[in-house]
C-alpha cells in the first residue's frame, strides 16, 4: 500500500471514530436513564393530574335505568325488558361469611389488603382493548363494583383510566365490607338476576342469607360469564368449564384458610334449579328474544351489557310471516293432540325455522309450545338426528365429487342402483345393510325415483361410492354442525346432530344455487351512546351451482310425486325432503320455494328428563314421518306465508343427469318404472338376473362378492332390529322406530 492509500484509510478510520463517538455521546447511560426516568416522572404527573381531576361520581343512577325494547322487523313490539329491574339490596350481613368469601376467592384473593386497584391485570386491560380484543384482562373486585355502579361497561381507554382513579378513591373512602356488599349487590348473575339476593333466588329458590358454600361458590363462578356457565344452557364445554371455576374457587378458600380440607372434600356440585321465564316471555315471544340474545353474545353484546338497558333490537322476524308459522302448527298439529288424555301427544314437540334463502334472514322461528312450559328451544335444539333430510347431501356430494359407481358410471339423477332392501354396500370396509321403509325392495332404480321413495339401499352404497370422508366434507361446507359425525357408511341415514336452524341454512343454500346462507335473526342493535351492526356472514361458494341445482331437481320430484306430496300444490313450486329418525324419535320436512326455505320438525320428548323417547301413536296415527305432520304444517305456512302463492320458479341449469349402463337386453332399460319386488328370489349373478343385483356390483373376477337378500321378505312388523354397522353405529329398524327412509 502506497503512502497516499494509508494515509486515506487513516481518515476514514478517524472519520468512523468521530461519528462513531457521537452516538456513543448521543446515547449515554445518564441520557438513556434520565430519558426513563422522565418519562416515569411525566407519566405519574399527569395521572397525578388526572387523579386530582377526576373526582367519585354519583352513582350511575340505577333507578334511572332503561328497559331494553325488542321489535319485529317492521318495528312493532315484540317485547320489553327489564321494565322492572330484578334487583333487592341487601345487607353483607346477611350473606354467609363463607359464601362472601367465595366470591373474595373468585375474583380477588387479595381483596382485603390491596389498595382497590390492580396494575398488572388494568395494563393488560388498556392493551387488550388498544389491540380490539375487547373487555380482557383482571380487574379487583372493588374496579368491577366501580364499573358496574358508578360507571359504564363501554370497552373505552377513557373509562378504563376512570375506574383506575375512581377505585383508588373509592378504597381509601369505603370500608372493604362496603365495597363487597355493593360488588356482590350490582353484579349481573345472568337469568335477569342482578344482585345476590335476585340470583339466589333465580338459580336456587332461596334468599341469600339460606345460601350454602357450594351455591356460593357457584354464583361467584357465573360472574365470568354468566350466558355461558348458566347450567340449564350450558354447552358441554361450558359447564366443563364452570365446575373447574366451581373447584378453582373452593381451592382458593382453603389456600386462604377460609375452608378446611375436610369440609372442601364434602362438597358437591350444586346444580342449579330451572329457570322461570320472565313475564311477557310466554308463547314463542321467549324462545325469539333468547334466540336473538345468543346472537347478540356471538356479536360481542353481553348479558353484563344489555342489563344496563336502553337498547333497541330489531329481529329479522316478519311479524305476519311468525303469526303465520305459529297458526300452521296450531291447526296441523296442536289441534290434533290429546297432551292431556295420551301418554304419547304429551310427549310430542315441535320446531321451525324459516329463512330467506337471499338474505340468511329468519323470517319465522317456532321454538316449543309456550317458552313458560317449555324452556329448551325445539328450533335451535341440536340433539336429535336430522335422518333422511341428509340424503341430499350425499347426492350433492356425489355430484360435487364426480363421484362414480362401483361400475364406474358418472352418478347423476338417472345413474342406475340396486334398491333391495338389505342390501350389503360394495366397496366399504365397514359393513352396513340398511332395511328399505316396511323392509321394500326395488329392482334396478334411478336415483331420482330412489330419492322420490328415499330408498336407504340406494343412498348407503352412494355414500361408499363418494367416500364419507367426502360426503362429510361436502356436508360441513353446505352449515351441517359437526356433532356426533363420525365418516361412517351409516351417516348417509342422517345419524349426526343438527337443528332446525342448521338445516334450514343447509337447504337455503341449496336454495341459494350452492351460495353459502347462514341464518341470523338479529337486524340490528341500537343504543342511545352506540351502534353495532352485525357482522356479516361470508356468503362464499359452498357448492357449485350445477351440483345445488341438481340436487334441487331432485327434490322437485320429492315434492311432486314422492314421500313429500303433502307439500304439493299448484299454488308455488317446491323443492322437499321428508326424514325420520331412528326409532321415530323425531320427524322431518326440510323444504324451499325459490322464494322461501323452511325446516319443520317433531320431537319426541318425555316429560320427564328431557329423555328422547318415539312419536309412533301420535295423535293415534301410527308412525309420525316427515311426509305426515312435518310436511302438512310445512305446505299450510308455506301457503300463507306466500300470501297465497308464488309464481316464482326455481331457475335451474347444468342439471346432471348422470350415466347409465348399457340395458342387459333391448325389452329392459335401466330407465322404466321400477316396480318393488314384493318376494325377491335368491341373487344369481349379475349376467344372470340384472335386476335382482346391485347396478354397482363389479363383475370382474377380483370384485367384492354380491350379497343376497333374503328370500322372502319378513311379513309381519315385528322384525328383529337390523344392524347399522359391526361397532354398533345406529342402522335401519323395521315398523314403528328405526330410520326409515321417508
Amino acid at each position: 500500500m502506497g503512502r497516499a492509500d494509508a494515509r486515506r484509510a487513516r481518515v476514514r478510520e478517524s472519520r468512523r471514530a468521530a461519528k462513531s463517538g457521537g452516538i456513543r455521546r448521543l446515547f449515554t447511560w445518564k441520557k438513556l436513564l434520565g430519558t426513563f426516568f422522565g418519562i416515569i416522572l411525566l407519566g405519574m404527573g399527569a395521572f397525578g393530574a388526572l387523579y386530582l381531576y377526576v373526582d367519585v361520581p354519583a352513582p350511575n343512577a340505577l333507578a334511572e335505568r332503561q328497559s331494553n325494547v325488542y321489535q319485529y322487523s317492521d318495528g312493532t313490539l315484540l317485547a320489553r325488558s327489564n321494565s322492572d329491574v330484578n334487583r333487592q339490596i341487601v345487607d353483607l350481613a346477611q350473606v354467609p361469611k363463607e359464601v362472601q368469601h367465595t366470591f373474595v376467592a373468585a375474583e380477588n384473593k387479595t381483596f382485603y389488603e390491596d389498595d382497590g386497584i390492580d396494575l398488572k391485570g388494568t395494563t393488560r386491560g388498556l392493551i387488550n382493548t388498544l389491540s380490539g380484543k375487547g373487555k380482557q384482562g383482571g380487574s379487583t373486585i372493588t374496579q368491577q363494583y366501580v364499573k358496574n355502579y358508578y360507571l359504564t361497561q363501554d370497552p373505552t381507554i377513557s373509562r378504563k383510566l376512570q375506574e383506575l382513579v375512581i377505585s383508588l378513591k373509592v378504597d381509601q373512602k369505603q370500608s372493604k365490607g362496603q365495597i363487597l356488599a355493593g360488588y356482590i349487590n350490582t353484579a349481573y348473575y345472568g337469568r335477569g338476576a342482578s344482585g345476590i339476593q335476585a340470583a339466589a333466588q333465580a338459580y336456587y329458590g332461596v334468599d341469600a342469607k339460606d345460601l350454602n358454600v357450594s351455591q356460593g361458590a357457584y354464583l361467584a363462578s357465573l360472574l365470568q360469564a354468566p350466558s355461558q356457565y348458566d347450567w340449564a344452557t350450558a354447552t358441554p364445554t361450558g359447564k366443563r368449564l364452570v365446575k373447574d371455576r366451581w373447584a378453582y374457587t373452593l381451592k382458593n378458600m382453603v389456600e386462604m384458610g377460609w375452608l378446611s380440607e375436610a369440609e372442601r372434600a364434602k362438597q358437591e356440585f350444586p346444580v342449579p334449579q330451572k329457570p322461570k321465564p320472565a313475564k311477557g316471555m310466554e308463547g314463542q315471544t321467549g324462545y325469539l328474544v333468547e334466540a336473538v340474545n345468543k346472537e347478540l353474545d356471538k356479536q360481542g353484546i353481553s348479558a353484563e351489557d344489555r342489563e344496563a338497558g336502553g337498547w333497541t333490537f330489531t329481529l329479522t322476524i316478519d311479524k305476519k310471516r311468525q303469526q303465520q308459522l305459529e297458526k300452521s302448527v296450531g291447526k296441523e298439529l296442536e289441534s290434533q293432540l290429546d297432551r292431556e288424555g295420551n301418554k304419547v301427544d304429551a310427549t310430542v314437540q315441535a320446531g321451525a325455522t324459516s329463512v330467506d334463502p337471499k338474505t340468511g334472514k329468519v323470517v319465522a322461528m317456532y321454538g316449543g309450545e309456550d317458552y313458560v312450559k317449555h324452556y329448551v328451544n325445539n328450533a335451535t335444539r341440536q340433539d336429535y338426528q336430522p335422518a333422511s333430510t341428509f340424503k341430499p347431501l350425499v347426492l350433492a356430494a356425489a355430484l360435487e365429487n364426480e363421484s362414480k359407481t362401483q361400475d364406474g358410471n358418472l352418478i347423476g339423477l338417472n345413474t342406475v342402483y340396486d334398491g333391495t332392501s338389505k342390501r350389503p354396500v360394495v366397496g366399504s370396509d365397514t359393513p352396513f345393510s340398511p332395511q328399505n321403509e316396511d323392509n321394500r325392495s326395488y329392482g334396478p332404480i334411478s336415483v331420482q325415483k330412489a330419492m322420490n321413495s328415499s330408498v336407504n339401499s340406494v343412498f348407503a352404497q352412494m355414500i361408499v361410492d363418494v367416500t364419507p370422508a367426502a360426503a362429510k366434507r361436502t356436508a360441513l361446507a353446505l352449515g351441517v354442525p359437526d356433532k356426533n359425525f363420525p365418516e361412517r357408511p351409516a351417516v348417509t341415514l342422517g345419524t349426526m346432530n343438527a337443528s332446525t336452524w342448521d338445516m334450514a341454512g343447509v337447504y337455503a343454500t341449496l336454495d341459494n344455487h350452492g351460495r353459502k346462507v347462514t341464518p341470523h335473526i338479529l337486524q340490528s342493535a341500537e343504543h342511545r351512546d352506540r351502534t353495532v351492526k352485525p357482522e356479516a356472514a361470508k356468503k362464499e361458494q359452498a357448492i357449485s351451482r350445477a351440483s345445488a341445482d341438481t340436487v334441487t331437481s331432485a327434490l322437485t320430484g320429492v315434492v311432486k310425486s314422492g314421500s313429500g306430496s303433502a307439500a304439493s300444490t299448484s299454488a308455488y313450486q317446491a323443492a322437499g325432503k321428508t326424514g325420520t329418525s331412528e326409532e321415530n324419535k323425531s320427524a322431518w320436512f326440510a323444504g324451499y320455494t325459490p322464494e322461501l326455505t323452511t325446516v319443520v320438525a317433531l320431537f319426541g320428548e318425555s316429560p320427564k328428563g328431557g329423555r328422547q323417547v318415539s312419536l309412533t301413536g301420535t295423535a293415534n296415527s301410527g308412525r309420525a314421518n316427515g311426509g305426515g305432520f312435518p310436511a302438512r304444517i310445512w305446505a299450510d305456512y308455506t301457503l300463507g306465508a306466500l300470501g297465497g302463492g308464488s309464481d316464482a320458479r326455481f331457475d335451474l341449469q347444468d342439471v346432471e343427469r348422470g350415466e347409465v349402463p348399457p340395458p342387459p337386453t333391448p325389452s329392459k332399460t335401466p330407465s322404466e318404472e321400477p316396480t318393488p319386488s314384493e318376494k325377491p328370489t335368491p341373487s344369481e349373478t349379475p349376467s344372470k338376473t340384472p335386476s335382482e343385483t346391485p347396478s354397482e356390483t363389479p363383475t370382474t373376477p377380483s370384485a367384492p362378492p354380491t350379497i343376497t337378500p333374503p328370500t322372502t321378505p319378513p311379513t309381519t312388523p315385528e322384525l328383529p332390529p337390523q344392524p347399522g354397522e359391526s361397532d354398533g353405529q345406529p342402522g335401519e329398524r323395521p315398523g314403528g322406530g328405526g330410520l326409515l327412509g321417508e
